[in-house]
């Protein structure tokens, strides 16, 4: 497969999936495994991931500015929110890497994930606003992004999932969960730069990189907008129509396959 068309591949995959809950983690290891020799190197991972942050600064700019100027004790609930995932996050990195390239594992998790979707659709609506989470509720917002690092599993839809079940309302939890994405993404950012030193280049044209950047930067703009009007609208639940019909279709591939 030419690169140009890889690195297009990717950007778009990165940019729906890293905000809408179908696991973006989950899709490139399927895909990767359907398509061989497609690979997401440090380089192109570092790259996507820039351009995926940089679509939540520009859709919560506002909400990022209150924080720093009128709401600073959520800057704690960030870092309490955090911490689950930087500790379960570098213990898988370290111990289980393994785990984070299963296709069977990606497979199945995207079905857990449409199940979630569908416990949602259940869920009452809370009434606390994300400016007024506790750090009880931030704290359990963050082990289930925790959770979200393995592949299939959606980091977006398991923490707003989690701001719905301890209380948020719709908005609230959409935002948290996406605030909540920044450190996620920087120190997932950090983690790659680090391994970058160490890797020998990949042979990506910068043409291609930027290409990269700027299209997972627009698809995820879209997405973002797309994901906030469907949880307003109570439809978040569709995407359990498109995450558990992959992952059974993807576990009937992988038994063929593997058979």
């Amino acid at each position: 497969m030419p690169q140009w068309l890889e690195m297009l591949i990717l950007s778009i995959v990165q940019g729906i999936a890293e905000f809408l809950p179908i696991s973006s983690s989950g899709h490139l290891v399927l895909l990767q495994t359907a398509f061989g020799g497609m690979k997401e190197t440090i380089l192109v991972n570092v790259v996507l991931h820039a351009g995926t942050l940089l679509s939540i600064l520009c859709i919560y700019h506002q909400q990022i500015i209150d924080i720093l100027t009128k709401h600073r004790r959520l800057i704690g609930m960030l870092i309490v929110g955090t911490l689950p995932a930087a500790i379960i996050g570098l213990t898988i990195k370290f111990l289980f890497a393994d785990v984070l390239k299963s296709p069977w594992i990606s497979a199945s998790m995207l079905i857990v994930t449409g199940i979630g979707l569908l416990w949602i659709r259940k869920q009452p609506e809370g009434s606390t606003d994300y400016a007024n989470i506790t750090w009880k509720q931030a704290f359990a917002i963050g082990c289930f992004q925790a959770v979200g690092i393995l592949p299939g599993i959606s980091r977006s839809g398991s923490t707003i999932f989690a701001g719905l079940l301890v209380g948020l309302n719709r908005n609230s939890a959409a935002t948290f969960s996406f605030l909540l994405a920044i450190p996620a993404i920087l120190g997932a950012t950090v983690l790659e730069l680090k391994d970058l030193g160490e890797a020998p280049p990949d042979g990506m044209p910068r043409l291609y990189l930027l290409a990269g950047a700027g299209v997972s930067f627009f698809v995820g703009l879209f997405a973002l907008v797309w994901l906030k009007r469907w949880l307003n609208q109570g439809k978040l639940h569709y995407f359990a129509f498109w995450c558990i019909p992959v992952g059974l279709i993807s576990l009937v591939a992988l038994a063929i396959l593997s058979g």
